[in-house]
């Protein structure tokens, strides 16, 4: 199950109480102080882990509490700190609070992001001496530990983003080419999720492929599943339009035009990513009325490369991705 968005409580540990005590010493008031301080509480934090790829572990559990500190004891013992919480969250994700304030976002391995602090712990009377008040019979109180609600968002890290409206064969065109095995809904509708593939083009060459699912007219005002998955392109750098070139639905041209129009609706800075466009299934027509379609659409959108392949049968994958794969480090 693909969960891209969680609602968690976080809290840090409570901080542990100072001790009050004394110990036994011949013309010392009391034995004078020997209470020590309290341990901090554990902090709560968020940590990038590569083997994730869904909040659905931390969207079902909610609740994330850092362990309390000890208390001080006598001798001048400090408590023992709380252990700090590290909760795994996939590479992508942004994390808001609830006004929908940016607290930070989590990219790379291993990474972390602190969301909730521990308390402080308390101190012991020892502390407190001074040579007016030798036997303070006080100790201070360990802090409460921060805690609040937090929203996480997960966006796909990806270099390119498939778009396309329903059944272009997106889902295929990932599975012949990568390692991916996207899931596909009973219905000819879309795919139920995003899915990521890594697709080798040549020797220690790869690119890693968001397989999106298909956004239909009206997605970016939350007609279908399309608005959900849109926030998915925003970080890639480049798209492949999926057209289906034999559909008796929609012309190619008008099929580009409708998604095209619901990425300038959702994000003008999405709609301006680099674009290259793949008429798919033209195993279905002759190369001759293939290759007219295809000319005919390039020269309406002019610009931008058009590329003829087949996912079933395989033609023109190899040449569509190394292209993406050369366009993507052109300038490296």
């Amino acid at each position: 199950m693909f969960v891209d968005e969680a609602r968690i409580y976080v809290k840090g540990g409570d901080g542990g109480d100072g001790c009050v005590a004394f110990r036994r010493e011949k013309f010392v008031p009391f034995g004078g102080p020997d209470g020590g301080d309290g341990g901090d509480g554990g902090s709560v934090y968020l940590v990038a882990d590569s083997s994730e790829n869904t909040l659905l572990s931390v969207a079902r559990k909610v609740h994330f509490i850092a362990e309390n500190g000890k208390r001080g004891g006598s001798k001048s013992q400090s408590g023992k700190g709380g252990a700090d919480l590290f909760i795994p969250v996939p590479l992508g994700t942004v994390v808001r609070d609830e006004d929908g304030n940016f607290i930070g976002e989590l990219l790379k391995e291993g990474e972390r992001l602190l969301v909730a602090r521990g308390g402080k712990g308390g101190r012991g009377n020892k502390a407190f001496a001074t040579a007016t008040n030798r036997a303070p019979n006080y100790a201070e109180d360990g802090g409460a530990g921060e805690e609040k609600w937090v929203l996480l968002e997960l966006k796909l890290l990806a270099e390119v983003g498939l778009v396309g409206l329903p059944n272009a064969g997106k889902s295929t065109l990932l599975s012949a080419a990568s390692n991916a095995h996207p899931r596909i809904a009973d219905y000819p509708f879309t795919t139920k999720s995003p899915v990521l593939g890594i697709v080798e083009v040549g020797r220690f060459q790869r690119i890693v492929v968001a397989d999106l699912p298909g956004l239909i007219e009206g997605a970016h005002k939350g007609k279908g599943l399309g608005d959900r998955f849109l926030r998915h392109i925003e970080r890639t750098k480049l798209l492949i339009h999926l057209i289906d070139i034999a559909s008796p639905i929609s012309s190619p041209l008008d099929a580009y035009r409708i998604i095209r129009k619901e990425l300038e609706s959702y994000s003008p800075v999405i709609a301006r990513k680099e674009e290259i466009i793949a008429l798919n299934k033209c195993d279905l027509l002759s190369t001759l009325e293939a290759q007219k379609i295809a000319r005919s659409l390039k020269k309406e959108i002019q610009k931008k490369e058009v590329f003829l392949i087949s996912a079933v049968s395989g033609k023109g994958v190899k040449e569509l991705f190394r292209y993406a794969h050369k366009h993507l480090y052109a300038s490296h």
